[in-house]
């Protein structure tokens, strides 16, 4: 049977799945089967149809080379059990509460209905509690699973639950919580039941967001989902519950050694291996488990987001890890430790674990993407989206980019290596997006201009929330950048502080020149906010403006309340926490821009746009962070009983799967450390250099002139920024963003050139010179129609939508400027660094283990040689410089400090020379003269070379070293 992929949705969301899509090689074929589609272990996603023939269909990448596709045998099996249990009509074998609440949760006629997935979850985890094993027909297997957790869990009885995200697995708790509690009030002698609960999350936002499974809550899901029938209710007050974060279970100090010194703790511990000053995991678990009261009774345990919480091992020897892989596993140790120890003493009954990612980690010493072995249920992300419970996410499938990639699919292939890693001393006004980064955003932004014009149209007027734009960061770095350039920022100008629109007009928090009241657009980071240890001041710092409108607002909305009370943390959580929540203080943001990714947890049903800029190394990243996208926004059906389709679109996070197989090599061993240090006795060998930020560069006032003979051609054209990019998800419609529709006069362009001109190389704070831009505004006309050409379908209108392009256009007008007829000359004014004028080779100190030579005339002992093995050309260069008399003294640049600012593309950038080279003096001379030498042994880009070389006051020095020796430029 083959129908139609435009929609997604075969299945009501309250019955069992009876349809499903055939998933082939390159995925769904068209052809749908009946029945229910079986537990396998991949992730369903649409892949580039880039470079493939128009014909063809949108794809599923489920069988990339190394990787498995593999049938969950156990989880079928299960499944297979519960599903002829559940068809026999009476639930035979259970208690007649559990029969009470099996019928009301699946009662056909309820007004609030129970998703099927959260019945069949619930009752998988009833059946193997009650029935497997007790009935001949059925096979016992507690027993079988008891294998796996003895070897991946030490003995805890863990039973995993996979759920897609947006599917609610919260209600599942809140049915587990209540089928436990009211069968123990009923039978407490049955040792099947507890009515003692510790729920455990991974940070603080589902923990507060989990407050609905407390039966005392006023907003409760046994109430607000009707999960329990009204003859029953009383007994859920019995319930004890606590709510915690994992890390909880880490082991606190004592009052009394806080803020004291490291040293002098080691010597009160003494030669104790306990530390007295430290709680015992026992006083751990007391704290932990003080509101559920003493007792025998074993705890029941259900762990939200369970895949943060396993027992890792040894890896193989020689394989390394990433900063965030190892801080993954140190968090499941935490998490899993402190299991271990509520099981020694208290005693755990069962632990629960509920993730839509049970899978184990790289660096966890097991194969990546590997499913708990003890998975019971499995509800998968094409499960969720057949069923509509889920948005379908759509990725960039097709795009006319110059390049075999699709750009907006793999964009940090692009741009990862091009982004800060860290804070720079100066202020950053001006940032300029690498040119795939600024596509995206634009492209995807013209794409949520879209859902917001349809959502002012319908939905707006009853009060609904707007539609939401999220961004995840690498960095706190990158995120202030982006966050400024999509939101604006404050800026110094001459009439003093000025606040600059940002880039993105519906998510701009600037709007005539005035910062508002109310923020549309938020700065996040999740992870200092989830640990609940505070936030870092220079995030806070960033985040000071948002935090004071959130505060003024707070006041209005709570008359009275003392705002001061409330932490700079508490506030963003809850702004973080609410948004998309109508009448809470997160109601009207339409975009955050969060460092990591967004916390888990966050059931934000609004969002419809996101865009990744990182590192997505595996696919539990790729689904966690799609996954806050995917909560559904109406869950009305239409007259077939089913869902319709909702969308979110998705840049920068590439679905794929990434190989469990791959061999570890034996690590090399580590070469010797080698100190590289200047020597006493070596000062009459110091070389000293100016530290220099850039360069400001001053023209009289006189008339300018373009001189259009030293100005290259200009070409606009194709790139990796393509012009218009379709998305799809693995059913359903695709959508096609065609680019920005603006026709931009050649004239408004001329204007913008002439603007940037102006600003960059006349305006100062101090010396505003407006005179002149209608001249540049002429020369820049000029410059446009003689010298940029333009492959067919483009025009200039790239100049305005592509700010790196238009920083290239106006370095070549500059460069044409300022070569004036009568060699008038331009003034090159040097801009020092206030805080620190000079810097020598006294300064150089540090540890290297690359290969090194010991030289004699430089003040620093060694060279170092970079490259893998060394550099045989540095080598032989500095051999030269040891013996040539011409050389007074010479060092190389590593850990030295020197660098040359230039500009290339519109960015500022720090080139590092590889030597400085000071020249014996002639007769009479009573000054140094110090040659830069750049080693070169392959073919360079010419663009950033060239502005490399024609940096001044350094370009006359210029040297480099090639296979033909040492060359100079004058």
């Amino acid at each position: 049977m083959t129908e139609t992929l435009d929609n997604p949705i075969l299945n009501s969301p309250y019955e069992p799945p009876a349809r499903h899509y055939v998933i082939g090689p390159n995925g769904p074929t068209g052809e749908i089967l009946d029945g229910r589609r079986p537990s396998e272990s991949f992730i369903p996603i649409a892949v580039a149809k880039k470079g493939r023939s128009a014909g063809e269909q949108l794809a599923i990448d489920l069988d990339q080379p190394g990787e498995r596709r593999e049938r969950n045998d156990v989880i079928n099996a299960i499944r297979r059990d519960v599903d002829r249990w559940r068809r026999g009509g009476d639930y035979d074998g259970v208690t007649p509460i559990t029969r009470n609440l099996l019928r009301h949760w699946a009662a056909p006629a309820r007004e609030n209905r129970v998703l099927f997935c959260q019945r069949e979850a619930a009752e998988t985890i009833i059946f193997l509690t009650e029935v497997a094993g007790r009935r001949g027909t059925y096979t016992d297997w507690r027993k079988r699973l008891e294998p796996e957790n003895a070897e991946y869990n030490a003995g805890l009885p863990r039973a995993a639950l996979k759920m897609a995200t947006g599917s609610g697995k919260t209600v599942v708790m809140a049915m587990l919580i209540a089928w436990q509690t009211l069968n123990k009030q009923h039978a407490p002698r049955d040792a099947r039941f507890t009515d003692r609960f510790l729920i455990v999350t991974p940070g603080i936002t589902i923990r507060d967001r989990l407050r609905v499974l407390l039966p005392e809550d006023v907003d409760n899901y046994y109430e607000l989902r009707d999960l329990v029938p009204t003859d029953l209710k009383g007994g859920l007050a019995k319930a004890r519950i606590v709510i915690t974060n994992y890390h909880a279970f880490g082991l606190k100090d004592a009052k009394e050694i806080r803020g004291v010194a490291r040293n002098t703790r080691l010597l009160l511990k003494g030669n104790r291996s306990e530390d007295a000053f430290r709680e015992t995991p026992q006083a751990m678990v007391s704290r932990v488990l003080r509101d559920v009261g003493g007792g025998k009774q074993q705890i029941m345990v259900l762990n939200d987001e369970a895949h943060h919480c396993y027992q890792d091992k040894p890896l193989p020897a020689g394989e390394k890890i990433g900063k965030d892989v190892a801080e993954a596993n140190h968090e499941a140790r935490v998490w899993f430790k402190g299991l271990q120890a509520i099981a020694k003493y208290a005693g755990i009954k069962q632990v629960v674990d509920l993730s839509a990612t049970p899978y184990y980690l790289a660096g966890s010493g097991y194969h990546e993407g590997l499913i708990f072995p003890w998975t019971v249920s499995d509800f998968s992300l094409m499960d969720a989206i057949e069923s509509g419970i889920v948005k379908v996410p759509r990725t960039p499938v097709d795009d006319d980019a110059d390049h075999p990639l699709v750009t907006y699919l793999r964009l940090w292939d692009f741009v990862g290596d091009k982004l800060p890693k860290r804070a720079t001393k100066e202020k950053v006004t001006d940032w300029i997006p690498e040119a795939e980064l600024e596509g995206a955003l634009r492209s995807l932004y013209r794409s949520y201009a879209k859902a917001f014009d349809n959502w002012e149209k319908t939905l707006a007027g009853s009060g609904e929330p707007p539609p939401v734009f999220i961004m995840v960061c690498p960095n706190t770095v990158v995120s202030k950048l982006v966050y400024d350039w999509i939101a604006g920022n404050e800026v110094e100008a001459a009439q003093g502080t000025v606040f600059r629109r940002g880039n993105l007009e519906l998510l701009s928090n600037v709007v005539d020149g005035r910062p508002l009241a109310r923020p549309r657009t938020i700065l996040i980071d999740s992870a200092q906010l989830e640990s609940g240890e505070g936030m870092k001041p220079d995030f806070k710092a960033a985040a000071g403006a948002e935090i004071a409108a959130f505060k003024a607002e707070y006041r209005q909305r709570n008359p009275g309340a003392d705002v001061e009370k409330i932490t700079d943390e508490e506030l963003l959580r809850e702004v973080m926490n609410t948004v998309g929540k109508r009448g809470r203080l997160g109601e009207h943001v339409r975009c955050v821009v969060s460092v990591s990714m967004l916390t888990e947890g966050w059931d934000t049903n609004t969002v419809t746009h996101i865009l990744g800029v990182r590192a997505f190394r595996s696919q539990l990243l790729c689904e966690q962070v799609v996954g806050r996208g995917l909560r559904r926004r109406n869950y009305t059906v239409n007259d077939d009983g089913r869902f319709e389709p909702e969308y979110a679109n998705v840049y920068g996070i590439p679905f794929q799967f990434i190989s469990s197989d791959r061999p570890v090599k034996d690590p090399l061993p580590p070469r010797p450390v080698q100190q590289v240090a200047a020597l006493e006795g070596r000062e009459h060998l110091r070389i000293r250099f100016p530290n220099l930020t850039g360069y400001r560069v001053e023209l009289p006032d006189e008339d300018i002139i373009l001189d259009l003979d030293s100005a290259p051609v200009f070409e606009i054209g194709p790139s990796t920024v393509p012009r218009w990019v379709e998305v799809g998800g693995p059913v359903g419609e695709s959508e096609r963003e065609e680019g920005d529709p603006t026709l931009y006069r050649p004239q408004q362009v001329a204007y913008e050139l002439a603007r940037r001109i102006l600003e960059k190389q006349f305006n100062t704070v101090d010396d505003k010179r407006p005179w002149l831009f209608p001249k540049l505004a002429q020369l820049c006309w000029q410059w446009i129609d003689a010298k940029v050409v333009y492959a067919p379908g483009y025009s200039i209108g790239h100049l305005m939508t592509n700010t790196e392009a238009r920083e290239r256009a106006v370095e070549q007008i500059w460069g044409a400027i300022v070569r004036l007829a009568g060699n008038r000359r331009k003034r090159l004014r040097p801009m020092i660094n206030r805080f620190k004028t000079t810097g020598s080779t006294a300064e150089v100190d540090f540890m290297t283990r690359k290969p090194v030579i010991a030289v004699d005339r430089s003040e620093v002992s060694h060279v170092t040689l970079d490259g893998k093995g060394g550099n045989t050309w540095e080598q032989l260069l500095a051999l030269m410089l040891e013996h040539d008399d011409q050389v007074a003294a010479f060092v190389k640049n590593d850990h030295l400090g020197f660098t040359i600012p230039y500009v290339h593309q519109g960015r500022s950038h720090s080139y590092v020379p590889d030597f400085l080279v000071r020249l014996v003096r002639a007769d009479g001379e009573d000054f140094d003269r110090t040659l830069i030498i750049e080693v070169s042994g392959s073919q360079k880009s010419p663009g950033p070379t060239r502005a490399k070389a024609d940096t001044e006051p350094f370009s006359s020095w210029w040297g480099c070293v090639g296979p033909l020796g040492i060359e100079t430029g004058s």
